[in-house]
Parts: C-alpha cells; sequence; structure tokens
C-alpha cells in the first residue's frame, strides 16, 4: 500500500538530512507503528505519505514515495485526500470549522459525498469515538483530549485507505486512548484499512501493531520487522519491555497479560521487599574529592548556585474553589493544598478539569467561588511581572511560550525575563534536549523539543511552584527520564510540582501524590501507590504486571534485585 524507494528528505540549511535512506514497504490492511528518539524525523516520514512533505514544508525529496500507485512527488495533498487521512501532533491547526458535527462533515463535503452517506458517518463516527454528547460543542471550548478525538473523527468520515496519525494518543486519558486505538484495530481487521502511525507512549499501542519501523537515529536507516524482534533491540521501549530485559524474559512480553503470565517467579522473590519510593533516586556516592555540598551535574551546579526559593507554609491553598466556564461548571468544591518540595499529580478523563485548576493556579481564570494563595498572593489578582517570580506554567501547546525567530534568542529573552545568569535557559535545554542548535527557528522543532523549550524557559526563573500540562506530550523514553531527573532535583530544593497529566507512567515515577479529578471534582487523593495500584485506568504497567504487590516502576524493581544480588 505504501513504498518507500531510496527516500531522503533534506531541509534548506539543515547541516544533515531529517531523513536518509528508507527503503521499506508498509503492507495494506496493517497497523504499523513508527517508533524512534525524538527529533530523528518520524513526522517528516509520516509526511511523505500524505504529501505535505515537500509540497507544504519544504525542502528537498530524493527517491520515491508511492501510495496505492499515487507518487506523492507528482500528487499534492488534495490530490491524496481521498485515499491518505493525516492528524498531525497539533490538533488545533487542524481545524477548520467551529463545531465538532461541522467539522467531521467538512472533508465529505470537500469530497461531494452524498448527504445521506455523510449523515450516516458522522453518526458512526461521534458513536466509534464517544463523541456523541459533544457534538454541537464549539471546538475552541473543548479539552485538549476532546479536541484530539474529533480530529481523528475528521479523517476517519471519507473512509481513506491510509490513516497516517502523529502522536494520537498523546492527549488523552487512558481510557479514551484504549477506545480510539481499539477503533484504530478494528477499521484494520475489519475494513483492511492500513494505519501507520507515530507513538511515544508505547505501553499503549506496542501490542496492538502487526509490525514496527524503527528510526535507532538521526540519519539512520530504518527498519522494519515484528514487534517483539524490533523491541529487542530498539533504544525506546515501553515499561514492559524494560522489566522482560530486566528479568530475562524470551521471548519479551509485549502485553500486561503476557508479562503476568511470566512473571510468577519475579513476584516470589520480591514478596517480602517492601518497595522504594520510586519518587526517590537511588543515592549516588559522593567524589572523595568533592567539596560538600556542590553538585555533581550541570544542572546540579545551576541551581546550586541561583537563589533558592523563599520557603512558605504552604506554597498553594486552594479552598472550595469553583470555576464556570459558560455554562459548564468546569470546577465544583476543590480543596488543596501543596506544600514546598512536594510533587503532585493531577489525573482524570479529559475534560475532568485539570487544565482548568492549573489555569486558575497561575491567575488565567478567576474563580467563581472559593478561594486561592499561591505564596500568599490570589493569581489573578496579582501583576504578571509579580507573579512569575511565585508561578510558573508550562501549558499544553509550547508555542503559546515562544515567539522568538532562534533557540538562542529564546534562551537570552528568558535569561533576561527571569534575571538569570546568561547561559542558564541554554544550559537546561542540553540538559532536557541535547543537541539542539542555536540558530534552529522554534517552529522548526519537533513536538517534543518545542516542549523541551518551553519547559527550559519557565524553570529558568525557578518559581517555587511549577506547574506543566501534559509536560512528556512528544517527549521519547530518554527525554522523560532527563525531565524526571530535572523536576526531581527541583523538587528536592523546595519547589512545588504539579503536573497534570495522561501519563500514568511518569505519575509513578515522579509524584509522590496523586490526585484524581472527575467531572470537576477530587475523587481521589493520596500517596501514589494507594491511589494507582489499585486503579485499572491509572495503574502502570509494572503495577499490573506485579500486583498485588505496590510496585510501580522497573526502576524500583531493578533497585531491589540489585539490593539482593551477592556483593
Amino acid at each position: 500500500m505504501i513504498r518507500f524507494e531510496q527516500v531522503s528528505v533534506t531541509y534548506a540549511d539543515a547541516p544533515a538530512p531529517a531523513l536518509q535512506a528508507v527503503d521499506l514497504t508498509v503492507p495494506e490492511g496493517e497497523l504499523v507503528l513508527l517508533v524512534g528518539p525524538s527529533g530523528v524525523g518520524k513526522s517528516t516520514l509520516l509526511g511523505t505519505v500524505s504529501g505535505l512533505v515537500p509540497h507544504f514544508t519544504g525542502g528537498r525529496l530524493r527517491g520515491r514515495v508511492t501510495v496505492d500507485g499515487r507518487d506523492t512527488r507528482t500528487h499534492k495533498p488534495r490530490e491524496l485526500a481521498d485515499v491518505v487521512g493525516t492528524v498531525g501532533q497539533d490538533p488545533l491547526a487542524h481545524f477548520v470549522t467551529d463545531t465538532v458535527e461541522d467539522e467531521l462533515a467538512y472533508g465529505m463535503e470537500s469530497l461531494g459525498l452524498a448527504s445521506d452517506v455523510m449523515r450516516r458517518r458522522v453518526e458512526e463516527t461521534l458513536d466509534l469515538l464517544g463523541l456523541a454528547e459533544l457534538r454541537d460543542r464549539p471546538i475552541a471550548t473543548l479539552s485538549g483530549g476532546q479536541q484530539q478525538r474529533v480530529a481523528i473523527g475528521s479523517v476517519l468520515t471519507p473512509h481513506p485507505k491510509v490513516l497516517v496519525l502523529d502522536e494520537p494518543t498523546s492527549a488523552l486519558d487512558p481510557a479514551a486512548a484504549e477506545e480510539v486505538l481499539a477503533v484504530l484495530q478494528r477499521l484494520v481487521h475489519d475494513l483492511g484499512t492500513t494505519v501507520l502511525l507515530a507513538e511515544h507512549r508505547l505501553e499503549r499501542v506496542v501490542h496492538y501493531a502487526d509490525q514496527v519501523i524503527l528510526i535507532p537515529g538521526p540519519g539512520e536507516a530504518p527498519v522494519i520487522g515484528a514487534p517483539e524482534r524490533i523491541m529487542a533491540r530498539s533504544p525506546v521501549h515501553p515499561p514492559v519491555v524494560a522489566l522482560g530485559r530486566l528479568a530475562g524474559w524470551d521471548p519479551l512480553p509485549l502485553s500486561v497479560r503476557d508479562a503476568r503470565r511470566r512473571a510468577g517467579a519475579l513476584r516470589a522473590q520480591l514478596a517480602n521487599t517492601v518497595p522504594p519510593l520510586a519518587s526517590e533516586p537511588a543515592p549516588v556516592p559522593v567524589p572523595p574529592t568533592a567539596r560538600p555540598g556542590t553538585p555533581r551535574t550541570a544542572l546540579g551546579r545551576l541551581l546550586h548556585r541561583r537563589p533558592q526559593p523563599t520557603p512558605a507554609t504552604d506554597v498553594t491553598a486552594v479552598t472550595h474553589l469553583s470555576v464556570l466556564r459558560g455554562r459548564v461548571e468546569a470546577l465544583r468544591g476543590i480543596d488543596l493544598t501543596v506544600t514546598p518540595g512536594e510533587t503532585v499529580a493531577l489525573m482524570g478523563r479529559n475534560g475532568a478539569g485539570k487544565s482548568t485548576l492549573l489555569a486558575t493556579l497561575v491567575g488565567l481564570v478567576e474563580p467563581s467561588s472559593g478561594s486561592v494563595s499561591v505564596g500568599g498572593r490570589t493569581p489573578h489578582r496579582t501583576r504578571p511581572r509579580e507573579l512569575i517570580r511565585q508561578v510558573g506554567l508550562v501549558p499544553q501547546e509550547p508555542r503559546d511560550l515562544l515567539y522568538a525567530d532562534t533557540v538562542a534568542a529564546e534562551c537570552a529573552a528568558a535569561d533576561a525575563d527571569a534575571g538569570a545568569p546568561p547561559g542558564s535557559c541554554r544550559a537546561l535545554v542540553d540538559e532536557l534536549l541535547p543537541h539542539v542548535p542555536d540558530a534552529t527557528h522554534p517552529r522548526d522543532l519537533s513536538e517534543g523539543q518545542r516542549l523541551a523549550l518551553a519547559l527550559a524557559i519557565v524553570l529558568t526563573g525557578r518559581p517555587p511552584l511549577l506547574l506543566l500540562d501534559e509536560p512528556t506530550r512528544g517527549l521519547d523514553y530518554a527525554a522523560k527520564a532527563r525531565l524526571v531527573d530535572v523536576l526531581r532535583a527541583l523538587a528536592a530544593e523546595g519547589h512545588a510540582i504539579v503536573l497534570a497529566t495522561h501519563d500514568v507512567e511518569l505519575a509513578a515515577e515522579l509524584a509522590r501524590r496523586v490526585v484524581i479529578l472527575a467531572d470537576g471534582e477530587v475523587v481521589a487523593d493520596g500517596p501514589t501507590p494507594q491511589v494507582v495500584v489499585s486503579s485499572p485506568a491509572f495503574a502502570p504497567q509494572v503495577a499490573k504486571i506485579l500486583a498485588p504487590q505496590e510496585w510501580l516502576t522497573v526502576s524500583q524493581v531493578a533497585r531491589a534485585m540489585a539490593a539482593e544480588a551477592p556483593a
């Protein structure tokens, strides 16, 4: 169905090709997963299938890409629209109309389908993706995850032969992600649709894949094969695979079910061991020559020489908070206190009120009733220049914080705004996502790279309260691990961190406490193991595999096994 013949893509002024030596075939009627570290060209490869590369993005494409016999070099995206449906990383850039139902119908109108066919397909898609209750809603009022489902639905209604999806579950809660992936699997199995998707949260999708395409690194040729074979060598892999490698299981399991069948001996080995706190890294020996109190990493030295945050009894106190957004009661009777050094994960289904709560904490939304205090200030009544010294927000859409023409200019502006030593922001960028050139325009970065840049800009000011909305969207496992290290270092220094996330693996690795919201109310609030282990929706893979024991992460298991090993 899709054929790549010695395909290379080079963008203007780029020092090296974004893609090189791609020579493979994606068979008809299969779900094929594209994996690889951030910035290796996954989005570029997907763009060559829809014709967006090079017709829209520019650059030079060498070689040949054919889809259902059509050469994408000679067929522009509109001439492929009846064959290829595409959803990018940013659903907002995808929308043309104002309401959900109109957006689902737009693609079919463009193709000139009969009105009765359009009506039937819209209803089918509303039911498939759980959007029926949102059919008349303005798209601008939807949560990020709801917008993601609408974007996927809008390309399903024309019934294309090929679906190309870039991070389709990145903004979805676990239950909604399962529903979307189940829909994709039904399209593959029942209708013979070919699905090519890139996804960083491999724990959600790898067990659905018929084949996996791996791009090992920048400029390296991709390889394609069975998921088990590719995961055995892939530098990016889900926790179930990491646990299988640690335990020496062969073949490697790809699903929780397969791993549970093999985990009996491991559960017995760990039965009498108390899981260490996942949010606390293993102690690192201090070199004998190190001066006492001197941090050992570049990030640590950066934080060490900056002024410490002003201590407070309660960095954040929310009391009986309610928020009305139009006719919708987005938050209702919220009570929440976050103390210095605490890391809290806000979880819940799409539309539960997580982003609204963060927006209230940073003063973007005024409470309808109740009170909010951040460092002794009321956010919506505090001047932005004063509030930024107390609280920083990394939004779901990192481009909202990016306005300069280069990465270097963004970092210089962040240093100036925060009163930080020159190079502070750049050091954070290097820590989170190395090898991003200074002269790169932010719009030329991948979604994960833009997120890392936006996070570095906010972290440069080192606010006592740090808010992050879906901070791992677009990040691979290595970048996520670096983010965890950065946030742990900040928490150890007394910064309070609140992150709204659907990434259960991040919550298990980082958060001491989990707060679950539903329909604008707090339905659970407690230590991470107590809240997530018993939850089918929010439990990480390791917890599901080793239940009823309260293990959350592969790093916990590795530390316990290392402690038991003979010296």
